[in-house]
């Protein structure tokens, strides 16, 4: 597996598992998809306190707890702030959060603690006082955000002293306006619209690794576009001859056009099922060239300038 480096001192999978459906499944299969995942060469787990309400942790948990040598192995990361219909920055559901996700993930600390989507009540000193308090305890060891733009990490680093070392955000071959914008400066199509303020050019230029979720799908969870030829046709018919060209899945070709990026993207593979996480991972030794890449993009319904 293809290795990428966080915050220069974390060394982690390229590709991270994202756990929000572990809920969905029984013990047994969860267990077996944790393997499989581990199998394939990912040691980063993707976790937040309402996937499932919880149970996404806890069915982990249970795993750690019965084979607690894996733990070390593991990159642990969970995420906070959303409940009750509103986000909260507040320091006591922050500390209550981790408080709740240790107890259920059966672990001591979290590699890695990112708040989940923007709280536009956040008081950088309340969210800097429960940082300082989590990094002092050694519950949580590097921190980061979730779905956040350039000036929204701007603000929260005027009092939080601890680097942000991760941005969660959604980016696919046809949810790709993070790079959109960037190809058609001084243009007046619709993809010219820059939405987020520079945001993968700030990333990079910061150091912050940026977490693609949900790599596969098109839309909020609408679907996966892969295999879906009657609404993606040229990206299909493009995505099925790379694969025979790599003798490997579709799904691979995927994994591959997300980490060619020279931003070191770490894409967060969502899915329950063993064989389609082998899939996806065999992307990390396929090397796409330029043109591939930039054909794929087109495909997707991109346009260049």
């Amino acid at each position: 597996m293809k290795k990428l480096n966080i915050g220069g001192k974390v060394a982690t999978s390229a590709i991270a598992l994202g756990c929000m459906r572990m809920a969905e499944k029984d013990y047994a299969v969860c267990d077996k998809i944790i393997c499989a995942a581990l199998e394939c060469g990912i040691t980063h787990f993707d976790h937040a306190d309402i996937y499932g309400r919880g149970v996404s942790e806890e069915k982990f948990g249970r795993y750690l707890a019965a084979h607690p040598s894996a733990r070390e192995k593991m990159i642990l990361q969970s995420k906070c702030a959303i409940h009750d219909g509103c986000y909260d920055f507040s320091k006591e559901h922050i500390l209550s959060s981790v408080e709740g996700s240790l107890s259920r993930l059966k672990t001591d600390y979290l590699d890695f603690l990112l708040l989940h989507r923007p709280d536009t009540l956040m008081e950088p000193d309340e969210v800097a006082e429960a940082f300082d308090k989590l990094e002092r305890e050694g519950k949580v060891r590097g921190f980061g955000v979730s779905n956040f733009n350039p000036m929204q990490t701007e603000l929260l680093k005027t009092a939080v002293k601890q680097p942000l070392v991760i941005n969660q955000l959604q980016f696919s071959m046809t949810e790709a306006g993070m790079i959109a914008s960037g190809m058609n400066v001084n243009m007046k199509n619709g993809e010219s619209v820059m939405r987020d303020g520079g945001l993968l050019e700030y990333c990079r230029i910061k150091g912050i690794t940026v977490q693609a979720w949900s790599p596969m799908q098109f839309g909020f969870f609408e679907g996966v576009y892969v295999g879906n030829r009657e609404k993606f046709p040229a990206l299909n018919a493009e995505l099925d001859a790379l694969a025979e060209k790599y003798s490997v899945s579709p799904s691979a070709i995927v994994a591959a056009w997300i980490l060619r990026h020279p931003a070191g993207i770490q894409a967060i593979i969502g899915s329950m099922n063993e064989e389609r996480i082998k899939s996806f991972c065999m992307g990390a030794d396929v090397t796409l060239t330029r043109a591939e890449w930039y054909a794929l993009y087109r495909s997707a319904g991109h346009s260049l300038p």
